[in-house]
């Protein structure tokens, strides 16, 4: 006979995996054909579920879509989290050359991130937390890069934290109006290059 707890865990782990499906669903659908053009019943049937299915996990669209980029994050994050020095901007150069390879992930990202600067949008605190923890990340990189004399001298990790994430939200917008424009991760490896005494 299960115990209580074991009785209690088949039916968490199922509706957590249920939910990854949902993501992992969803996040080919986005990425192939964009958020917009992306169905909640396509992304339901993908896997096999009723629609109904999919709302009483994800309600909303846009509740799904924060879930997408919350996967999203946990499969780009890694990269520069995971470096140190000059292997830090490296990293970020790495996961930029990755969001040209999704450009519907990479539109989805720009779309909701404009909406969500509504305070009563459902991705609002999400976006609030993302970037708070992204500018502390490539403050914290900076310092490291400064501690092993890889920093340009002049260069304020505070403040540059910040350039470095509008400089890299901008190019997105470009290369999504047009993506014969330019390389966006050769752009950002040259912005670094800017910032760092090692080669990036």
């Amino acid at each position: 006979m299960s115990s209580p707890t074991a009785r209690r865990r088949g039916p968490y782990a199922g509706t957590a995996q249920r939910r990854r499906a949902i993501l992992e669903s969803a996040f080919e659908v986005f990425s192939q054909v964009g958020y917009r053009s992306g169905s909640m019943r396509d992304i339901a049937q993908r896997i096999g579920i009723a629609h109904t299915t999919l709302l009483h996990h994800f309600p909303t669209k846009s509740e799904l879509l924060a879930g997408v980029l919350e996967l999203r994050d946990e499969q780009t994050s890694p990269a520069p989290a995971g470096g140190s020095g000059a292997d830090f901007l490296r990293g970020m150069v790495e996961v930029v050359r990755r969001n040209q390879g999704t450009p519907g992930l990479t539109e989805l990202y720009c779309i909701l991130s404009a909406e969500a600067t509504n305070p009563g949008h459902p991705a609002h605190e999400y976006f609030l937390r993302r970037y708070e923890a992204t500018r502390e990340r490539v403050r914290q990189g900076l310092e490291e890069m400064a501690a092993r004399a890889e920093l340009r001298e002049g260069v304020d990790p505070g403040r540059e934290s910040q350039r470095i994430i509008a400089m890299m939200d901008g190019l997105q917008v470009q290369w999504l109006l047009d993506r014969d424009s330019m390389d966006m991760a050769e752009q950002a490896r040259e912005y670094f290059q800017s910032l760092s005494v090692a080669p990036i």
